[in-house]
């Protein structure tokens, strides 16, 4: 059995966790991740510190172990209609826990939990990316940056 939990600006987490749900996702992004100090930066930003929009974090234990089987980050934009409410930052399950519908339950709480529309951004490749498109997510855009 998995443990669902959701923290945001109202419902905080510690810091001590917030160093573990970094590291989780640096971990398990894998090739679709960033540095850790990027996603610390997201998961401070969802927590509403230093006077941020806010967001949640939604997490998945295994109720026995204890063992945190997977993460959500999700930052409030500020912004409705032509930019989406919310956008879904990083998502990782466990390695070694993958295929058990662990990322689909975090993603129904996702949905369930934000108010206004989800934007994420997803390489072509990545296998998740039909897990979204199963959920009602879209792909609208071609994105386009320019580093500086």
């Amino acid at each position: 059995m998995t443990i669902i939990n959701i923290y945001n600006p109202t419902h905080p987490i510690e810091t001590t966790e917030i160093s573990n749900l970094t590291a989780f996702l640096f971990e398990h992004l894998g090739q679709y991740g960033d540095p850790e100090n990027d996603i610390k930066k997201a998961v401070d930003y969802a927590l509403g510190k230093e006077n941020k929009p806010g967001g949640l974090i939604v997490t998945a234990t295994d109720e026995q172990t204890g063992k945190l089987k997977g993460v959500c980050v999700v930052n409030k934009t500020g912004m409705s209609g032509y930019i989406p409410e919310n956008i879904l930052v990083y998502i990782a399950t466990d390695k070694e826990s993958r295929g058990q519908g662990i990322g689909k339950n975090i993603m129904q709480n996702v949905i369930k939990a934000t108010e206004g529309d989800i934007a994420l951004h997803c390489e072509n490749e990545n296998p998740a990316r039909h897990l979204y498109e199963k959920l009602g997510f879209k792909s609208k855009y071609l994105e386009m940056r320019l580093k500086k």
